[in-house]
């Protein structure tokens, strides 16, 4: 039996290049004049989706129309499909197109020509498919569409991209992927045959000098590097051709073996792969493109948004793609309560094949339901765009055993403290729509509630309650990125290390930071009943290693900057600083009415940091605890002699942590009391 034939002129396309393509129909059989055929070009009406044509033939540029084989015209029409973010396109036959003669439908330039052509979608994409319904009886159109389908090849060569761990130890071997991308990420080797590309880095071994071709397939493995000093170090690839420079995000190298430091999204969406329709793609985009460490789902928990069916397709997905040492694939849900006291929660599950928290369900309808369904291992609930007007949360129903952490920065703004406070990505659009800012979310004000939780970012995300924001005229700033201190690449290691807060937010630059208050790491909470040294100092301790130069780092404690460190000039720098201001002099005194609710007073510190490109991070709070009547601890170590003349040093810590010291002089009551 006789088939159609559909074929594409020409049969490929370079991402975002602007050209004139042809779709030809070859009909099987004889269609009778007033044959209507719909031309579905399947895009989203996205950015970087194809441009949508015009109808209007006076216009060269953007325009779409059907031919037949005498060169006779038809005129599109645009039609609006329920569910369809752009139109469709309808022709007529003005007369009998017989088996065998061909139809076809021009897109781009009405003259043929690239100039005033259209332009083709930015992402890169096997098969691209176009779709041609046909009703040729006025029944209706037929349900299995003729298919037309595409190449969409990376464009020319923009960008060379290195993926590298962020933690190394010396002497210990790891492997880098280096990516040859266009101007819009997509791997390519579109690139002059002569192309060569130089590797070094600092304090490189005389005996390694490599040279690498861009491959055929637009990325290269390069095993086994190592480093043979502690430091950090970035990686260099030079065009030889351009003397273009491009580096890796830096890497620490540690003497010893210390925590792993991951990447990953805990909230977000693709701008290119849809995480609802297309969940495996989703999952591959940013475990193999992005390079992330872990990534958690995000659908929300409606029925319209997340049906049963796309639920079970995502716990499935999830559970293939979560690899030890590889990718961590966490399950999760975003769920919105009442305004103001419970906002958006970011829920993900600790482990896998869990069903979704529908808030129609009884069971699930309040936070308060949720928390007394599952334990704190079970799920983290992660506030998120607090401070966002009509959907913000102000933390005066925290719960400091589910909410770990707090997401302070997503691509629609920062929840840290408001505009008129300092802070520069806030939460704003530039006109009357969109969403503004709600101080009552403000997370620095709930820091000063004794609210405890780590700092964790989101990323883009244009689905529920922030389609308003995707589709007004709300600021946008770029995707972020969350870091995770962690032991081992498991999911039960990294849901741990989030559970104990031992983490830090980013603007989605992979910035290293560090940061110790008294050998305590970013998350801990401390007293002074277990460092009493503390009372009078409380020595702070940390290095930042930015993909740009450094611009500032700031020391907060209390929400107020005490110190700014603003004279680096340089990619990474090591900062200390001690806080010499006695403790009951600068803690928050908590305001319970009951006195069975007291708590201690407390202070906390976290360090902001900002890179002279703009880019972002915020570390995770420590907290110290003023215990009154806390004695000096172990101080019978070292016997005290009466007779001395010079101040004694009290060893306060355990041997391990001798970086905590006391002063005293005979005459103190301190002494005595010793």
């Amino acid at each position: 039996m006789r088939r159609s034939v559909c074929y594409c002129e020409p049969n490929i396309a370079f991402a975002g290049e602007t050209n004139t393509w042809t779709f030809v129909y070859t009909s099987s059989i004889d269609l009778p004049k007033g044959t209507k055929f719909k031309f579905d070009i399947l895009s989203k009406g996205r950015g970087i989706d194809w441009e949508v044509p015009t109808t209007n033939l006076k216009q060269n540029a953007c325009v779409i129309f059907a031919k037949l084989e005498d060169g006779k015209i038809l005129q599109a029409k645009a039609i609006d499909s329920p569910n369809c973010f752009t139109p469709s396109f309808e022709f007529v036959l003005s007369s009998k197109l017989e088996s065998g003669s061909p139809l076809s439908i021009v897109m781009g330039s009405s003259k043929g020509t690239k100039n005033g052509g259209i332009t083709a979608q930015a992402l890169a994409q096997r098969r691209r498919s176009f779709h041609l319904y046909i009703d040729p009886k006025g029944k209706g159109y037929n349900e299995e569409p003729e298919v037309f389908t595409l190449d969409v090849k990376g464009n020319k060569l923009k960008t060379i991209r290195v993926l590298s761990p962020s933690f190394v130890t010396r002497n210990k071997r790891f492997d880098v992927i280096v990516r040859f991308e266009d101007e819009y990420g997509n791997l390519t080797n579109n690139a002059d045959p002569e192309t060569l590309i130089e590797l070094s880095y600092e304090n490189l071994r005389e005996n390694l000098n490599w040279k690498l071709f861009i491959p055929e397939t637009g990325f290269i493995s390069l095993p086994n590097l190592y480093f043979n000093e502690p430091g950090v170090y970035k990686i260099q690839l030079l065009n030889t051709q351009t003397k273009e420079r491009f580096y890796s995000a830096p890497i620490m190298c540690f003497a010893e073996n210390a925590k792993n430091l991951f990447w990953g999204e805990l909230h977000g969406e693709s701008e290119k792969v849809d995480s609802t329709e297309n969940i495996e793609n989703y999952l591959r985009h940013f475990r193999d493109d992005k390079a992330l460490n872990f990534c958690a789902m995000s659908p929300f928990e409606s029925q319209e948004e997340t049906p049963n069916e796309i639920w079970k397709l995502i716990t499935q997905n999830v559970l293939e793609f979560d690899e030890p040492d590889r990718f961590t694939a966490f399950l999760g849900l975003q769920w919105v309560g009442a305004k103001g006291q419970e906002g958006i929660r970011q829920i993900i599950y600790t482990k896998d094949g869990k069903q979704i928290l529908r808030k129609k369900d009884p069971k699930y309808s309040s936070l308060e339901k949720i928390y007394k369904t599952f334990s704190p291992k079970e799920i983290i609930s992660i506030p998120s765009f607090t401070m966002g007007k009509v959907y913000d949360f102000d933390f005066s129903k925290f719960n400091p055993e589910y909410e770990r952490v707090v997401e302070i920065y997503n691509s629609w703004g920062s929840s840290e403290c408001s505009q008129k406070e300092g802070n520069p990505l806030p939460i704003m659009a530039e006109g009357k729509g969109g969403i503004g800012e709600s101080i009552e979310g403000s997370i620095q004000k709930a820091l000063q509630k004794n609210c405890r939780f780590g700092f964790v970012a989101g990323g883009m995300d244009d689905r529920g309650v922030y389609s308003t924001c995707y589709a007004s005229d709300q600021v946008q700033y770029p995707p972020g990125l969350t870091a995770i201190l962690s032991q081992e690449h498991t999911k039960a290691a990294i849901a741990e290390a989030l559970y104990n807060r031992n983490c830090y937010a980013t603007t989605g630059e992979r910035i290293i930071v560090g940061f110790t208050l008294a050998g305590l790491p970013m998350g801990s909470e401390t007293t002074t009943a277990v460092k009493y040294g503390l009372k009078v100092n409380r020595h702070l301790n940390g290095y930042v290693a930015g993909t740009a130069k450094i611009a500032k780092i700031e020391i907060i404690r209390n929400g107020k900057v005490i110190k700014t460190i603003d004279d680096i000039n340089a990619y990474s720098t090591n900062f200390t600083y001690d806080d010499l201001m006695p403790l009951e002099k600068v803690v928050i005194h908590n305001k319970e009415k009951k006195a069975s609710d007291s708590k201690p007073p407390f202070v906390y510190y976290y360090i902001r940091v900002t890179q002279e490109d703009g880019h972002m991070a915020w570390s995770s709070p420590i907290w110290v605890d003023l215990v009154e009547g806390a004695t000096v601890q172990k101080a019978a170590r070292r016997p005290l002699l009466k007779s001395a003349k010079k101040p004694l040093i009290l060893d306060l810590e355990d041997d391990e942590d001798d970086e905590e010291e006391e002063t005293l002089d005979e005459d103190d009551d301190d002494y005595d009391d010793a």
